[in-house]
Order: structure tokens, then C-alpha cells, then sequence
């Protein structure tokens, strides 16, 4: 079943890439926070069928829920928002190493003080090291675009 999940992610974080590339070009025509919106109101409708049809949970109980862990929301929105914003600037491929070194810093603080209930694993030298060779290849990646007007040829994909 772990290798299940673990395909499943892999196809997940496929599909990350091409919803920032294409929301990225979307946004050139229709506005970064309208993009993010589109992203999120069809979320919401695709959710809120599935949730008539196959929810197993009680709704209600979201306003039962602490304010604090309302916050996710709001960072989803803004993770989006940001996102669309980078991809037409610096690519798809150096976002994702952004967002991903963005999580690991702060899932290693979050481990090491092991906040929102979560377990402790302390920071180390080992994690540091990681990091830091994440930050490596962000830099190479970085450097190493080349940027191409993509303009005539992306339009050409809908056609």
C-alpha cells in the first residue's frame, strides 16, 4: 500500500508542475489573482460535489474547528497566488525547488520543536547538510535558465 501512496504522490507532484505552468500562462491574460481564483472556485465546486456524493464526514464540524487551524487556508491561497506569480518569471522547474526547499526548512523547524502536536525530531547536522545541497541545486538550476519566448508556440497548444 506505501508504494501505492508513494506513485500516487510522484503523480501528484506531476500534476503540481503542470497546473503552475499552465496557470503561470494563464495569468499573463487573465491576472495572477484571477487565475488563483479559477484554480480555487472549480476546486471548490469539484469538492463540494464529491462531498455530496461520497463524504463520510460531518461539514459542520469545520466551524467547530480552531481558528488557528483555519490558517491553512490561507497559506494554500497564497502558496497558489505566489506560484502563479514566480512560474513566467523563473520557470516551473526553479519554482518547484523553491517550494520544496521552502518545505524542508520549515518542516525541519516544525520537526525540531515539534509544533502542532507533531513528533520531535531534532535538527542535525545530516538535515542541515541536505538542505544546504538543495540550496546547491537550486543555484545551478537557477543560473542555468535560459529564457525563450514561449508566447507563439503556447498558444499554438489550444489551437
Amino acid at each position: 500500500m506505501n508504494i501505492l501512496l508513494l506513485g500516487f504522490t510522484l503523480l501528484g507532484g506531476v500534476m503540481l508542475s503542470a497546473q503552475s505552468s499552465i496557470n503561470g500562462a494563464f495569468s499573463q491574460k487573465a491576472g495572477a489573482l484571477e487565475s488563483t481564483f479559477l484554480t480555487f472556485f472549480t476546486g471548490m465546486l469539484i469538492l463540494a460535489l464529491a462531498i455530496l456524493f461520497f463524504g463520510q464526514g460531518n461539514v459542520l464540524l469545520l466551524l467547530e474547528a480552531p481558528r488557528w487551524q483555519l490558517s491553512a487556508v490561507l497559506f494554500g491561497v497564497s502558496y497558489l497566488f505566489l506560484t502563479i506569480l514566480a512560474v513566467p518569471q523563473i520557470g516551473v522547474t526553479a519554482v518547484s525547488i523553491a517550494t520544496v526547499i521552502g518545505q524542508l526548512a520549515a518542516g525541519m523547524v516544525i520537526d525540531h520543536i515539534g509544533a502542532f502536536g507533531g513528533v520531535v525530531v531534532p535538527l542535525d547536522g545530516k538535515r542541515l547538510l541536505g538542505l544546504l545541497a538543495m540550496l546547491a541545486a537550486l543555484y545551478f538550476v537557477y543560473r542555468g535558465n535560459t529564457r525563450k519566448d514561449v508566447s507563439a508556440s503556447s498558444d499554438s497548444i489550444a489551437s
